[in-house]
């Protein structure tokens, strides 16, 4: 078998909420997902999801090989790119091949993905989320009811600006969960959004009053030395690592001992994902992946032995998807379709839609200019 072609498609993922973090919220709650069609001369077609916008560049890295040559091909497209590097676009569509390739590899095999690659269970611990920072107090109590009706017993929230407001609403969370454990995991997002000495005075407040998981990306992605002086500080783990584009990027934080959860993007693919993994395991690390719509890093976070637990964020998938996978007893249920269990529907894809925001100015992707120099909480700011 060859790998032959390819096709883009745009779909869109229906929250029926508004979704965003700290810094931009998308009032619409629709977004788009790119999906990107490997084809082969057998008939086969490999899914990958996850913005390609540099396929054309990074194509004939694979273009004509064998597509079960997974790991070889993945090492293929980083030296196709080396001159100019692999990060940002480059390494988005690398992770959509990628994914593709590991879709027809376990296709050919007429196995699921998590069982070629060798898990011995198709449940996968999870921890509920939701991209909540717009929610209003009622509308975030009812998403994590509907979590905790699942039998979640560990979700994370997004915060970073209001520090009340965090801790409200992570004493909320707690009475949520607690019906299902006396003692619920309850993490923080902030998403860059502190600078090192304000993160080690919010965490002082918050652990006086919750007994807090983790805290996710407190500082930039590339700050070893704040994480590091964070991590020594506070009682909770850090955890950082899902917008790290390739494993060097993660050694001055395992050298400066800065993680304690190791993150990887799912959006990164599969094989970056296990290699991650497997650097975090030599260091007694755990790992966790941040989720992606229909959860196609499940299958490789099934079988590697340091995970702790995947990131889900919503019980629907995108329009004209079909997916084999069940969302109960606070994880994921993988099934037993080929590959990574997804179908699409091209016709349903086709009749097109909108996403609204999410890439505009001022949307979850922009980083505010006042993030990192916010001095106080914003809530006692107009005071000043």
């Amino acid at each position: 078998m060859k790998i032959t072609g390819y096709r883009s498609l745009t779909a869109f993922h229906d929250w029926r909420r508004p979704v965003g973090d700290v810094n931009g919220v998308v009032e619409s709650g629709i977004t788009e997902v790119p999906v990107l069609l490997v084809e082969t001369d057998a008939g086969l077609t490999g899914i990958g999801l996850g913005a390609h916008g540099d396929i054309a560049r990074l194509f004939p890295a694979v273009e004509g090989a064998d597509p079960r040559a997974v790991s070889t091909l993945y090492d293929s497209m980083l030296s196709h790119v080396f001159k100019s590097g692999h990060a940002g676009t480059t390494f988005g569509t690398i992770a959509a091949i990628d994914m593709a390739l590991w879709d027809l590899k376990a296709k050919m095999a007429d196995e699921p993905l998590w069982r070629m690659l060798g898990a011995g269970d198709r449940f996968v611990a999870g921890y509920a989320s939701g991209l909540c920072y717009g929610l209003g107090d009622d509308a975030f109590a009812a998403h994590y009811e509907a979590w905790a009706d699942r039998g979640f017993t560990a979700a994370k929230i997004k915060g970073g600006r209001d520090l009340d407001r965090d801790i409200a609403r992570l004493e909320v969370l707690r009475g949520i969960l607690s019906r299902n454990t006396a003692r619920p995991a309850l993490m923080l997002d902030v998403n860059e959004a502190w600078n090192c000495k304000q993160a080690i005075r919010h965490l002082a407040e918050i652990e006086r009053r919750i007994d807090l998981t983790w805290i996710e990306e407190p500082v930039r992605r590339w700050d070893a030395a704040g994480h590091a002086r964070i991590a020594r500080t506070a009682k909770t783990a850090v955890a950082t690592g899902e917008n790290l584009t390739g494993l060097e990027q993660y050694n001055p934080l395992f050298d400066a001992q800065a993680v304690d959860i190791v993150q990887a993007g799912s959006v990164w693919g599969l094989t970056h994902f296990m290699r991650v993994a497997m650097a975090a395991h030599a260091r007694g690390l755990p790992v966790s992946p941040v989720a992606y719509n229909a959860n196609p890093v499940a299958h490789a976070a099934a079988a590697v032995p340091n995970m702790i637990g995947i990131e889900v964020q919503d019980f629907a998938f995108p329009t004209g998807f079909s997916v084999d996978q069940e969302i109960v007893d606070g994880g994921i249920v993988l099934g037993d379709r080929p590959g990574l269990g997804i179908e699409i529907d091209e016709a349903v894809i086709a009749q097109g839609g909108s996403s609204l925001g999410w890439n505009v100015r001022g949307g979850p992707h922009r980083r505010p200019a006042d993030a990192g120099l916010r001095l106080v909480p914003e809530n006692r700011r107009a005071a000043l």
